[in-house]
C-alpha cells in the first residue's frame, strides 16, 4: 500500500529530505550561472583548437552531461565526439584527440582507468573534477583542470557538469556561442523554479502532479533527437533520488522493437506508466511518431502522458526538462518516503569491489 504523503505539507520535507537534496534543487539556475561565469574565465591551450575528435570519460551525471553536449554538437560540428562509460580506452585514441575525463568526485573508478591509459597516448587531456585521485593526477601531470567547487551529491552537481562542457566546446570551435540561448535559459529555469518550489501546491505544482502519478509504477521515459539523453537523465533520477523502477527509450529506434512488446505480461501494463518528453523543435516525422505510439499505448491500455518542454532554444528546452524531472524524481522520492540523497545500493558495489581488490593483494 502506497504511503500518504501530502506533498503541501512542509514537514514531509523535514522527514525524509534529511541529507538536503531540496537545497541543490532550489539553487540550479543559480548553479548554471556560477558554472557559465566560471567556465568564460576558464583558459583552454592554444594547441587544444586543433583537435579531430573528442572523448568524454564518465560515468552517471558527468556521462550524461557529456552525452547531452555530444548531442549539441551533431548539428554544429564536423568534429566526431564519444562518451566512454567503460574501463580502458578506445583504440582511435592519438595525437589529435581531446580526451576530456570527467568525474565530479574525482575517484570514479572507470574513468580513472580510463584517464590512465590516455596518459599514455599522445592525445590531449582536460579534466573537469572537484578533487580526489583525478585532481591529484592532473596536477602531477600538468593537466589544464577545470575545478568545480560546488559540494553536491554527483547528481544534484549536474549543471557543473554540463555547463562547462558547453563552454569547453565553444571554446573549442565544436559549437557556436550560445550567449543569446543561455540568457534564455536561465529566465525559463527561474520560471520553473517558481513554479515547482515545494511551496506552489500540488494544483498548481506540474512536478509534483507527475510524481503522484507515478507512484507504485514502474516509469518508462521516451526521447527523441535532443530529448533521447534528457530521457535518460529522468530515468537515472528515478533511478537514484526516487529509488524506483525506472527505464528510458529514444525515437525512432524503439518504434522499431518497444511496441511490439506491449502486450505481455498482462498484469505489467496495470504497472507501467509512459512519460513521453516532448519538443516543437522535434523534426516532423519524429513527432509523427509521438503520436502513433501514444495510439498504440491507449489501444494497449497503458497510463502515458506527454511532458511538454519550455523555451524556445535548444538549450532552454533541454534544461528545462532536466530540471522538471529532478523535482519529479525528489517529490516521488517524498512520496516514496526515501531520502533522495542516499544511494546505498551504490556505496555497497564500490565496497565490494574494494573488498574483493584487498583479497586479491
Amino acid at each position: 500500500m502506497a504511503n500518504i504523503v501530502d506533498l503541501d505539507d512542509a514537514s514531509v520535507y523535514r522527514r525524509y529530505d534529511v541529507s538536503g537534496m531540496l537545497h541543490h534543487l532550489h539553487g540550479f539556475p543559480e548553479q548554471c550561472r556560477k558554472a557559465r561565469e566560471k567556465v568564460l574565465e576558464f583558459d583552454l591551450p592554444h594547441e587544444y583548437t586543433g583537435i579531430s575528435n573528442v572523448v568524454i570519460l564518465g560515468m552517471g551525471g558527468s556521462a550524461i552531461a557529456g552525452d547531452i553536449v555530444r548531442r549539441l554538437t551533431l548539428a554544429e560540428s564536423k568534429s566526431p565526439v564519444r562518451v566512454h562509460r567503460d574501463y580502458g580506452l578506445p583504440a582511435f585514441v592519438d595525437e589529435g584527440t581531446l580526451v576530456i575525463a570527467s568525474s565530479y568526485s574525482g575517484d570514479t573508478e572507470e574513468t580513472l582507468s580510463a584517464f590512465s591509459e590516455s596518459l599514455k597516448t599522445q592525445a590531449k587531456k582536460l579534466v573537469i573534477t572537484s578533487g580526489g585521485k583525478l585532481k591529484q593526477l592532473a596536477d602531477a601531470k600538468g593537466i589544464p583542470t577545470f575545478v568545480v567547487s560546488y559540494r553536491a551529491p554527483p547528481r544534484a552537481a549536474f549543471p557543473h557538469n554540463f555547463v562547462p562542457l558547453v563552454g569547453i566546446f565553444q571554446k573549442l570551435g565544436l559549437l557556436r556561442d550560445k550567449s543569446a540561448d543561455f540568457q534564455e535559459t536561465m529566465d525559463i529555469l527561474n520560471k520553473i523554479s517558481e513554479d515547482l518550489v515545494e511551496t506552489r501546491s500540488f494544483a498548481s505544482n506540474h512536478a509534483k502532479q507527475l510524481a503522484a502519478k507515478l507512484q507504485g509504477r514502474v516509469v518508462v521515459i521516451y526521447g527523441a533527437e535532443m530529448l533521447t539523453e534528457v530521457a535518460q537523465r529522468w530515468k537515472a533520477q528515478f533511478n537514484e533520488n526516487s529509488k524506483a523502477w525506472a527505464f528510458s527509450e529514444s525515437f525512432p529506434e524503439l518504434n522499431h522493437n518497444a511496441i511490439v512488446g506491449y502486450d505481455f505480461p498482462l498484469k505489467a501494463k496495470e504497472e507501467m506508466f509512459v512519460l513521453m518528453l516532448r519538443s516543437p523543435l522535434l523534426g516532423p516525422q519524429n513527432s509523427l511518431r509521438y503520436k502513433a505510439t501514444a495510439e498504440l499505448l491507449t489501444r494497449a491500455g497503458i497510463a502515458h502522458e506527454f511532458v511538454e518542454a519550455s523555451g524556445e532554444s535548444t538549450l532552454a528546452q533541454i534544461l528545462s526538462l532536466v530540471l522538471l524531472g529532478d523535482y519529479s524524481s525528489f517529490y516521488l522520492a517524498m512520496l516514496n518516503g526515501v531520502d533522495p540523497t542516499s544511494v546505498d545500493a551504490i556505496d555497497f558495489v564500490k565496497q565490494y569491489l574494494a573488498r574483493s581488490a584487498d583479497s586479491s593483494d
